[in-house]
Parts: C-alpha cells; structure tokens; sequence
C-alpha cells in the first residue's frame, strides 16, 4: 500500500499528546441522543499518523449490496476487548474516555475499530451501529479523528434535517444515549478530500 500522506495538512505541533476533556462541547440533537465534540483534543500526531498507516494489518472487506458482492470502499482493522492497541497512545485515549464517562456511561470502553479513508472516493454510508446490545440500550461510540478533514454526518432515523460535524486532525466526536438507534450517521464521498484519514473508534463491550 503506497499512498501520499500530506503532512504539512495536519498539525505540527511535535510529540503527540492529549489535551484535558474538559472542554467538551454537548449539542443534544433529540429523542435522547446527543454528541459531544472536541476539536484538537490529540496534538502533533502526524508521526502516529504514519505509523498507523504502515503499522496496522489493514483489510480490505467485500459485503453483500443486494444482489451482488461489492468492494467496501474503505479499509479496516478491529481490536477486540483484550487486544494490545497499534499504538499506545490510542489505549491512553480509551482509558482518558472511559474515566471521563464513567458516571454517566457506566462501564469501560474496551474494543477499538480503525477505519482507513484513502481519499475521497472512500466513504461510510448511512447506519447506526446496532450489531449487539445497542439496538436495544443506550450506549456511547468516541470517534477520534486523524489525518485530513472529513464531514461526519448525521441525520434522524427516517429522515430529517441533516447534522454536519467537520472533524480534523485530533478531533473527537462522542456519540451517546440513544443516538445508535435513533440516528444514523455518514461520511460520504468528496472530492474535496486533500488527503487520508484514519478514524478510530471506541466501543463498549457487546457494541459493534
């Protein structure tokens, strides 16, 4: 796999670090979702960036869209709970997230799913992630965001006013109560993409 990372597009601001979750912002979006956001929370990561690139055994999946096999157009990687993260800082941000949560989420994040945009013409359709007990409760799924800019969508389930969320270099998005169940959210294609990105997200045991 051999593509252009353009690192004078993410931040420079040398080690990576996490900056305090503090300044979370909540937006409640209704019928008991909401999300939080928090620009810039991961500083100078263009090097973990990098590394994630080359280091993760990224796989490249074929699902079932009706009546044919087609090519998911985007690559993947999944930790389940037990498994050592690609990176340590990565399980650092799971356990700030986890302690941070723990009141009002109850329980541990414990399994991380990496999702690799290549550029623009990779995307995520339109879901919720029901695969497991979120269908039925309540849960929260943090996203951190690395690499070049993409729009995170969201949008109720059955339609309605669409929520735009730009998520850059660093960014965390925290989507909690009902959200999985009662919204979907997207990343859509672009040609406006000026580079890839890696997304990496946070779930609770038995949520997929």
């Amino acid at each position: 796999m051999s593509l252009p990372l353009q690192g004078s597009l993410f931040d420079q601001a040398g080690s990576p670090g996490l900056g305090p979750l503090a300044g979370l912002h909540r937006t409640v979006l209704g019928e008991g979702a909401w999300i939080d956001l928090l620009p810039g929370w991961l500083g100078g990561a263009d090097d973990l960036f990098g590394g994630l690139v080359t280091d993760v055994p990224w796989q490249a999946e074929r699902r079932q869209m009706y009546d044919r096999m087609v090519d998911v157009p985007r690559l993947l990687a999944h930790y389940r709970e037990g498994d050592a993260l690609p990176h340590p800082l990565l399980a650092d941000a799971r356990e700030a997230l986890s302690s941070h949560y723990a009141g009002e989420l109850g329980e541990p994040f414990t399994t991380a799913g990496l999702c690799y945009y290549r550029d623009g013409r990779d995307s995520v359709a339109w879901h919720g992630d029901l695969s497991g007990r979120s269908r039925h409760e309540d849960t929260m799924v943090a996203i951190l965001s690395l690499g070049a800019p993409r729009d995170l969508l969201l949008r109720p389930v059955g339609g309605g006013d669409v929520v735009r969320r730009p998520l850059g270099h660093g960014d965390l998005i925290v989507m909690g109560g009902s959200c999985q169940r009662t919204w979907q959210h997207a990343i859509p294609k672009t040609a406006h993409a000026k580079g890839p990105r890696i997304s990496v997200q946070y779930r609770t045991r038995g949520v997929r």
